[in-house]
């Protein structure tokens, strides 16, 4: 296990489901988390001290991550409260599921702001730093969505596609200064989203997967941990599906 001891992670939409998972593995590697989370104050509160029990320092901030003053004014409190950010993880999201016949240029847009400019937002936020240190990792989560597309998934999967483009761009500009940045394109995960769909459509779509099941949280955690750890650092610019090969 690669020791991040001393190291300061951001986990954005930290409180639940993929980003819960992350910053837990995060914290049991060494790592001192914060999580940004959007209203659930109890299980961001939760989260928080589950990473105090693994022996590290936690905070959580409320935080729209759309909008780019709260994130400024949440990075700081980071900063002043842990110390400055070795790790970002971009793993805010929400979905407005609609054929794009019946979706609102609201709802396009609001998932824009959230899954896409959110990520621009902590990056623009924390590039000055990672420029100054000459290191620093960041890990956006993108989506099986933003490669191949889903029917009733417009706004998400251009928002997952807009993740891939940004991830790429960063990883060009920040190579100089030794900071990497990859993204990560979950398939099917286990989490509150697929715990709603009733059973026959939850096995149907598993049977999809070559692998033959869904994926866990921690499927992903793991490969954050490794993208967030030095042996990881040649590795940039790089987007790495974690779908038990529906895309292949």
């Amino acid at each position: 296990m690669t020791s991040m001891n001393n190291k300061v992670a951001l986990v954005t939409g930290g409180s639940r489901g993929i980003g819960r998972a992350i910053a837990l593995k995060l914290a049991e590697h060494g790592a001192d988390v914060a999580i940004l989370y959007a209203g659930n104050a109890d299980a961001a509160d939760a989260t928080a001290r589950d990473i105090e029990a693994l022996g590290a320092k936690a905070l959580a901030v409320q935080c729209d991550v759309s909008d780019y003053e709260q994130v400024a004014a949440a990075v700081a409190r980071v900063r002043e409260t842990l110390g400055p950010v070795d790790v970002l993880v971009n793993n805010a999201g929400i979905t407005k599921d609609k054929l794009a016949l019946r979706m609102s240029p609201e709802e396009f847009d609001r998932v824009l702001a959230v899954n896409l400019n959110g990520a621009f937002h902590t990056i623009r936020a924390l590039y000055a730093d990672f420029m100054k240190r000459r290191s620093g990792r960041i890990i956006n989560i993108a989506s099986i969505a933003g490669v191949m597309g889903n029917a009733g998934q417009a706004n998400y999967a251009a928002s997952k596609a807009g993740v891939i483009g940004l991830t790429k761009t960063i990883a060009r500009e920040l190579a100089p200064r030794g900071v990497t940045c990859n993204a990560i394109a979950p398939g099917f995960i286990e989490t509150d989203m697929t715990a709603s769909m009733n059973q026959a459509a939850f096995e149907a779509m598993a049977k999809t997967i070559p692998l033959g099941r869904v994926g866990q949280a921690e499927d992903v955690a793991n490969l954050a941990a490794f993208l967030a750890g030095d042996g990881a650092s040649y590795i940039t610019g790089a987007v790495i599906h974690v779908d038990g090969g529906l895309y292949m």
